[in-house]
C-alpha cells in the first residue's frame, strides 16, 4: 500500500471498527494489512474493517466485513449498525430506512437521534444444523451436549447469516469465555468454526451474555451475539419477544417476531477519523 489511506473509527458498545472506503483504496487490503491496521500496537487497533460503500444491485450498497485475523464476517450487527452510521455521516444515507448487502444475506437499517442510534433489522434466525452449519444429521440444534477443556457443556446453535453456539449456564464469566471460547470457536461440530456466547437468564425480558467472536477473540459486545442469544433464549420459552441484551460493554435491545426475525437496535459512537500512514506496513 503506497498511499496514506485515510479511515474513521468507531465504536458500538467498546466492540470497535475502522470504516475504510473502497474509493480510497490504491489496491485490495491483503491478509497482512487487514492483520496489522487491527493491532492494538502496531497498527490503529479494532475488532475489524468495515469496507464500504461497495457497489450492489438488490441493496443501497453492499459491505465487506474483515475479522482482525483477515478473515471474512458474513454479518456482525455492531458492524453494520457502525457502517450506517457512517453511511449517514458522510451522507450516502438520509434518515429513511435503507438495505444493505451483507455476505450473510440483506439487512435494513435506519439511524436516528442525531446519528447515535441505528435499528437494524438483522433477517431471521435458524437453528437448523444444515444452515449454521453443524455436523450430523439435518436436525434443530437444541440442548446438545459437548465436550472442551475436559468440561462438559449443554449447547444451541444457531445462524443469523454466520455461525453462533450459545450456552446456557446458572453463571457466566469472563474467565469462562477466555477458558473455553477458542477451545469452542474451532471445535470440530462447527466446520466454518463458530462465535460463542456464554448466557444467563436474568429474567422475562433481560439476558446476560458474555462473548467469543470467531476471528476476533473476547468481546465488550456483539449484536449478531445478542441476537443469537436472545432467539436461542426464546426458542428454549426461557424468555419473551421483547430482551435486553446485557453485555460488559453495555445493553442492545432485541425485538423478535414471527419466524425468529430479529430487530436490534442499540447506540453507536464516533471515535475518530485519521490517515494510515503506509510505514506501518514496511
Amino acid at each position: 500500500m503506497r498511499m496514506n489511506l485515510v479511515f474513521t473509527k468507531y465504536h458500538a458498545l467498546g466492540n470497535d471498527y475502522i470504516v475504510i472506503n473502497p474509493k480510497d483504496l490504491s489496491a485490495p487490503l491483503t491478509t497482512a494489512q487487514v492483520k496489522t491496521i487491527c493491532h492494538r500496537n502496531f497498527g490503529v487497533g479494532s475488532d475489524g474493517i468495515l469496507l464500504g460503500p461497495l457497489p450492489s444491485e438488490t441493496a443501497k450498497c453492499a459491505l465487506k466485513i474483515y475479522n482482525p485475523d483477515g478473515s471474512i464476517a458474513e454479518k456482525s450487527g455492531n458492524g453494520l449498525r457502525i457502517f450506517s452510521r457512517y453511511l449517514w455521516d458522510t451522507q450516502f444515507v438520509g434518515n429513511d430506512e435503507f438495505l444493505i448487502q451483507t455476505d450473510g444475506g440483506l439487512v435494513r437499517s435506519t439511524v436516528y437521534d442525531g446519528g447515535k442510534m441505528v435499528k437494524v433489522e438483522m433477517g431471521k434466525v435458524s437453528f437448523a444444523s444444515e444452515k449454521i452449519p453443524v455436523v450430523g444429521a439435518p436436525r434443530e440444534v437444541l440442548n446438545e451436549n459437548i465436550t472442551v477443556g475436559g468440561r462438559e457443556f449443554s449447547f444451541c446453535a444457531a445462524t443469523i447469516g454466520n455461525p453462533h453456539c450459545v450456552l446456557p449456564l446458572p453463571e457466566i464469566s469472563a474467565k469462562l469465555a477466555h477458558e473455553f471460547g477458542p477451545l469452542l470457536e474451532v471445535h470440530p461440530n462447527f466446520p466454518n468454526r463458530t462465535n460463542v456466547q456464554f448466557l444467563k437468564v436474568l429474567d422475562r425480558n433481560n439476558i446476560q451474555i458474555e462473548i467469543w467472536e470467531r476471528g476476533a477473540g473476547y468481546t465488550l459486545a456483539s449484536g449478531s451475539s445478542s441476537s443469537a442469544a436472545a432467539a436461542v433464549a426464546h426458542r428454549l420459552g426461557l424468555v419473551d419477544r421483547s430482551i435486553s441484551v446485557h453485555m460488559p460493554g453495555g445493553i442492545i435491545k432485541i425485538e423478535i417476531s414471527d419466524g425468529f426475525a430479529i430487530r436490534m437496535t442499540g447506540p453507536v459512537t464516533r471515535v475518530a477519523e485519521g490517515v494510515i500512514d503506509p510505514e506501518i506496513f514496511g
